[in-house]
C-alpha cells in the first residue's frame, strides 16, 4: 500500500508540472520549443525558460519526471527518502540540462552494468536517474553535425552509465558522508577525463549563458503556495496528531544530515513534509533576498532542496552553509546575486552534513569556501557535469573533514553506513540518531 501510495504522490506532481506547462503559453509553441531544447547542447547555464519558452520548459520537466518515476517504479525501487530525492534533482534539473532524449544512454548504460552484475537494476535505478548529470556530453556528441554524431553520443553517454555505479560508490566513502551530492562529485572526475579528450578531438565545448529574468512574482506565488501545502499536509493530514507531526520535525532538526540519513524511513511522512515545506520556503527567500532571479536553474536548486528534505536536508545546517555563500560573495566580490553566486547559494547546501556534524562555524566556513572553489571547478569540465557544486562539495569536503577531524577529536568517527546505495528494510519510522552534541560527546570519550 506504501509503496503505491509513494508512487501516487509523485505522478500527482509531475501531473502539476505538466498542467503547469500546457497553461503558460500557447500551445502552438509547444512543440518547436520542446525540439529547440533537445537540439540544444544544454552546457551550463542553459535555462530551458529562455532558450524554449516557460511552457516547453516545465513539460519537458513533466516528461523527464514521468521517465523518472516510471524506471523506479518497474524496477521495483522501494520507496525511501532517496525516492524523492531523484524525483527532485530530476524535475529540477531538467528545466535547464536534463531532456527526455539525452537521459535515455546514460541510463541504458547503468541497466546494462548491472546486467553484467547479475544484479537487480532496483539496487541502480536511482543511480542511473542521477547519472544522467553529464546529459550534456550526450546532446555535445549527438549534435556533431556528421553521419557519426549520434551513435558515438550514444556510445560515450552508455560508456558513462556504465562505469558511475562503481565509481560514484568509492567516492562516496572517501567524502565521509559529507557531500550530499556524491554523484556530483563522481560525475566531474569523469568529466575531468571526458572533456580533454572531446578538446584533443576537435570538440570545445561552446560556453553559453541563457538566463530568464522577470518571472519572480509568478515564480513566488507558485513555490510560496506549494510549500505551505506541505506544511499544512504535513501538521493536518498525516496519521499523527498535529503536536506528534511538529514533535517529529523538532527531532529531525536535531539530526546531523549526514549520508545516509533517510529521514522518510526514520521521521514518517509528516515531519518530513513540513520540512519540504519550510526548506522550500527558506531556498525561495534567499534568491529574493539577494536581489536574484526565480528561473529554469534557481527551481533547479530549490527542487533540489525540497528533495533532499527526506534525505538530510533541513533549516539548522543549510542556514550556515547558505550565510557561508552569501559571505563569501561579499568579501570576494561583493557580487551575490550573479548566477553563479545564487546557483551556488542554493547548490552549496550539498555540504549541510558539515554545518550538522560539527556545528555551525565550522558550517559557515565551508560555504565561504564554496562561493570561491565552485566558481572555478567548473572550469575543468567546461561545463558538461551539470551538478558542478556537487563536485566542488566533494573537493571541500574530502579536505575538511580529515583536518577538522584531526584537529578537534582525539578519536577519528566511524562512518555511519558505507553502503550509499542501502536499501532500508523498515516500514515504519525509526528512532533518530541522537542530536549531533551527543554524537560529538560520545566520540570523544
Amino acid at each position: 500500500m506504501r509503496y503505491k501510495k509513494t508512487y501516487g504522490i509523485l505522478l500527482i506532481y509531475a501531473a502539476a508540472l505538466l498542467l503547469l506547462g500546457l497553461l503558460s503559453g500557447d500551445i502552438r509553441e509547444l512543440l518547436p520549443g520542446l525540439w529547440t531544447i533537445i537540439i540544444n547542447e544544454d552546457t551550463l547555464i542553459t535555462d530551458y525558460i529562455q532558450l524554449a519558452g516557460l511552457g516547453p520548459a516545465f513539460v519537458n520537466a513533466a516528461i523527464v519526471t514521468y521517465i523518472s518515476i516510471a524506471i523506479l517504479y518497474f524496477a521495483k525501487d522501494p520507496p525511501n527518502g532517496y525516492t524523492i530525492v531523484d524525483i527532485g534533482l530530476m524535475s529540477g534539473f531538467a528545466l535547464f540540462g536534463k531532456n527526455f532524449v539525452n537521459i535515455w544512454p546514460i541510463i541504458l548504460g547503468t541497466w546494462l552494468y548491472a546486467r553484467l552484475k547479475r544484479e537487480p537494476f532496483s539496487k541502480y535505478a536511482g543511480v542511473a536517474l542521477l547519472s544522467t548529470a553529464l546529459a550534456p556530453v550526450v546532446s555535445f556528441v549527438g549534435l556533431g553535425g556528421h553521419w557519426a554524431s549520434l551513435p558515438a553520443a550514444v556510445l560515450v553517454g552508455v560508456s558513462i552509465g556504465f562505469i558511475l555505479p562503481p565509481l560514484s560508490g568509492y567516492t562516496f566513502r572517501i567524502q565521509n558522508g559529507m557531500n550530499l551530492y556524491n554523484m556530483g562529485f563522481a560525475c566531474g572526475l569523469v568529466a575531468m577525463l571526458l572533456v580533454p579528450v572531446m578538446n584533443s578531438l576537435g570538440k570545445v565545448p561552446e560556453k553559453v549563458h541563457f538566463w530568464a529574468t522577470g518571472y519572480n512574482l509568478f515564480f513566488t506565488c507558485i513555490l510560496t503556495l506549494l510549500c505551505v501545502v506541505l506544511i499544512a499536509a504535513g501538521l493536518l493530514f498525516g496519521n499523527r496528531p498535529v503536536w506528534a507531526a511538529w514533535a517529529g520535525y523538532r527531532r529531525l532538526l536535531q539530526t546531523s544530515g549526514r549520508a545516509p540519513e533517510d529521514y522518510l524511513r526514520m521521521f514518517g511522512a509528516a515531519p518530513v513534509l513540513i520540512n519540504t515545506g519550510v526548506n522550500g520556503l527558506i531556498a525561495t527567500a534567499y534568491i529574493l533576498l539577494t536581489g536574484g532571479d526565480l528561473n529554469g536553474p534557481t527551481l533547479g536548486g530549490i527542487l533540489t532542496i525540497m528533495g533532499f528534505s527526506a534525505f538530510g536536508k533541513h533549516a539548522r545546517n543549510i542556514l550556515p552553509i547558505m550565510a557561508g555563500v552569501l559571505l563569501g560573495g561579499l568579501v570576494m566580490g561583493g557580487q551575490v546575486n550573479t548566477p553563479s553566486l545564487q546557483l551556488a547559494g542554493l547548490f552549496c547546501t550539498t555540504l549541510a552534513p558539515i554545518s550538522g556534524y560539527f556545528g555551525w562555524p565550522v558550517g559557515l566556513l565551508a560555504g565561504f569556501l564554496h562561493a570561491s572553489v565552485v566558481l572555478h571547478a567548473g572550469i575543468p569540465v567546461a561545463g558538461m557535469n551539470l551538478y558542478n557544486n556537487g563536485f566542488s562539495g566533494g573537493l571541500i569536503a574530502i579536505v575538511l573533514f580529515p583536518v577538522i577531524t584531526a584537529v578537534f577529536r582525539r578519536r577519528r568517527p566511524v562512518l555511519q553506513d558505507e553502503d550509499y546505495f542501502e536499501v532500508f528494510e523498515h516500514d515504519e519510522p525509526v528512532t533518530p540518531p541522537p542530536p549531533a552534541e551527543e554524537k560529538h560527546s560520545a566520540e570523544s570519550n
